[in-house]
């Protein structure tokens, strides 16, 4: 199943609030909409920095990883940003695929 990060950022008020819900009851809920839409969440970390939360989660299609993504923003409490993931087999993969490019100017 494809991987996705998603990286998350608390507005002020979704700050607020997770004083209200605590941390691992933020986990225990992205955890249950992973699991409502046949996905698995893999680690949920909260950071210092540009982001306030970071998620590794098995999704089984990027139009699923929109959906999750789409829901947390649109509480208008979080921002998020999401990555699919690629293994190392996949970019082996992906280098021995033969394709007709060429670089501009060249």
């Amino acid at each position: 199943m494809p991987k996705y990060l998603m990286e998350t950022t608390y507005t002020p008020e979704g700050a607020r609030a997770l004083h209200k819900d605590t941390a691992s009851g933020r986990r225990e809920a992205v955890s249950k909409l992973v699991q409502s839409v046949g996905g698995r969440l893999e680690t949920f970390y909260y950071a210092m920095g540009d982001r306030d939360v970071v998620a590794i989660m098995e999704l089984p299609d990027a139009t699923t990883a929109a959906a999750v993504s789409l829901t947390g923003s649109s509480s208008g409490l979080v921002t998020v940003r999401t990555t699919a993931l690629l293994s190392v087999e996949e970019v082996d993969q992906a280098l021995k695929k033969k394709l007709a490019f060429r670089a501009p100017g060249q």
